[in-house]
């Protein structure tokens, strides 16, 4: 019942934040990404029918929190320094670095590839410092076929 609650949870989010003017398409993505790992990892925490429902919205909601104010955070260096790591860096390889502009600090360590029909998949953590918060994001993220990569979990 937890994987069916957190998939239709991220399909609302999904909705609302597309719905949403506010909001930047990076906000969004780290927004879903931190909402699906959120309601995932609610769904094991969670005792009972009812404690994993309510495990598993809390860790959506903290989730999807905690991805925005990385996406939000995160200016077009931070994200070019972001694929190029995707493109060449080995696998459980970090990768730090401080925004010169921003003074926020990230270190981004892809975990797991995979092939998929359109190209390469990475897995990765990324750990953020912004304003004094530590903050870490898991996601997954794919090649496109202009050679960008798209965050698309």
């Amino acid at each position: 019942m937890g994987k069916h609650l957190a998939l239709l949870l991220a399909i609302s989010l999904t909705a609302i934040l597309s719905g949403s003017g506010c909001t930047t398409s990076h906000e969004q993505s780290g927004a879903l990404t931190g909402a699906a790992v959120g309601a995932v990892i609610g769904s094991t925490l969670g005792k009972g029918h009812s404690g994993r429902g309510l495990a598993v919205l809390l860790g959506a909601v903290v989730g999807a929190n905690i991805g925005a104010t990385v996406g939000r955070h995160m200016d077009e260096q931070d994200r070019m320094k972001t694929a190029e790591i995707l493109e060449t860096s080995r696998g459980n390889t970090s990768t730090s670095w401080v925004n010169p502009d921003t003074q926020h600090s990230y270190t981004v360590t892809p975990t797991r590839t995979y092939e998929v029909a359109e190209g390469p998949c990475r897995e990765f953590t990324m750990d953020s410092q912004i304003g004094g918060k530590t903050e870490q994001v898991y996601g997954t993220a794919c090649r496109q076929a202009d050679g960008s990569w798209k965050i698309i979990k």
